[in-house]
């Protein structure tokens, strides 16, 4: 699969999050929320129909992509929702200039290890200007030998696991969807760890 194509299909990961923003539909109205990576933006789009106040974004580099963001939108009635050419890694005026925010979501970032540090550039960036921020992930787990751990660590920032039962995901159909099937999916929280003495 080409690198552009990645955002044109919705993938396993973005069905399991988006059921984690459903069941928490009810804390949604009112947060700020961005999506990174967000292509189909089937998480950004529940979010937003849910009442959150949000900014989907994937790579400025991938218009493709952008499109599609936009065209979810359109198609779910939210003309409103902004769209953003975000590239992980990079500190552009977009990234610089963003408003505050609660949650930031990704599913099915962390796809190809060469772009893990990127990510957690990138989430490390937003959560120093937004300290009480989280960020709301899901990945499918492809080998066991890929880990963020260090990368977490050396940007310090923490993660706690999400059991997919916790909120109704750990099934192969997730509101008649088939898509999240006998894929290992997990969910993590990243948040900024808190420094001795704080």
């Amino acid at each position: 699969v080409l690198d552009s194509q990645y955002g044109m299909y919705v993938w396993p990961c973005a069905v399991v999050l988006a059921q984690y923003l459903w069941a928490h539909r009810r804390s949604l109205p009112g947060q700020r929320v961005l999506e990174i990576g967000a292509g189909v933006s089937l998480p950004g789009v529940v979010a937003a129909r849910c009442g959150a106040q949000v900014i989907l974004s994937d790579s400025e580099e991938l218009p493709q992509c952008l499109q599609s963001c936009r065209s979810s939108c359109l198609m779910n009635r939210l003309p409103h929702v902004p769209v953003l050419g975000l590239t992980w890694g990079r500190v552009s005026p977009e990234l610089l200039s963003l408003a505050p925010i609660d949650i930031i979501l990704g599913s099915d970032v962390f796809f190809d290890p060469k772009d893990f540090e990127d990510i957690l550039t990138t989430i490390y960036f937003l959560l120093e200007k937004n300290p009480h921020a989280q960020f709301w992930t899901t990945y499918q787990v492809r080998s066991a030998d890929w880990s963020i751990e260090a990368l977490l660590y050396k940007w310090n920032l923490k993660s706690i696991h999400v059991p997919l039962h916790s909120f109704g995901a750990d099934k192969e159909h997730l509101a008649s969807s088939s898509m999240p099937g006998r894929h290992t999916i997990e969910m993590m929280i990243i948040s900024l760890a808190q420094s001795e003495g704080t």
